[in-house]
């Protein structure tokens, strides 16, 4: 059986397999120890029973006011464990985290607009594209700002549609 945990140091050293998808944003250690030290709530790993990782989800919580929101900072399953609805459940959690604790307004996260398997996953989950962001990744390809709304946007405002695409200098860092 699947056990989802949190995040632990000693995860550091044992999650690099996961990693090896093309599409999977990879990340220096110090990156990962920071999210680790500040939103321990948002970094999840999935176990299986002979205690390998079969995916990890991890994230923040920011801005301010009406942007206050739960971030995806990456989210990946290894290949021989996906189509078990891992990805959801660990994206549900951090949801869960998102709008029971930390009342956020909504939750975001970058995706490769080429990436059309996980576009559809996060569909799927209720994810709307929000805006393109040109030149996103390695400033070659553009990613898509995807969002869903929680219960604290009654009227879903976090959601609307930017008519344009926005460059990565027109995001707001918090």
């Amino acid at each position: 059986m699947t056990t989802i945990r949190r995040f632990c140091c000693d995860d550091l050293l044992r999650f690099a397999p996961v990693n090896f998808d093309h599409l999977t944003e990879t990340f220096n250690m110090s990156f990962y120890m920071t999210y680790l030290a500040r939103w321990p709530d948002y970094f999840h790993v999935a176990e299986a029973p002979g205690g390998r990782i079969m995916g990890y989800i991890m994230g923040k919580v920011e801005g301010q006011g009406e942007s206050w929101h739960g971030h995806v900072t990456a989210v990946t399953v290894a290949s021989e464990y996906r189509r078990q609805q891992l990805a959801k459940k660990l994206m549900n959690m951090l949801e869960d985290i998102s709008d029971k604790m930390d009342k956020a307004y909504f939750v975001d996260l970058f995706v490769r607009a080429s990436n059309m398997p996980a576009i559809k996953m996060y569909e799927k989950l209720g994810y709307v594209i929000y805006r393109r962001v040109l030149r996103y990744y390695s400033g070659e390809e553009d990613g898509l700002d995807m969002r869903k709304a929680l219960s604290r946007d009654v009227k879903k405002k976090s959601i609307i549609p930017l008519k344009r695409p926005v460059t990565p200098d027109e995001l707001e860092y918090d």
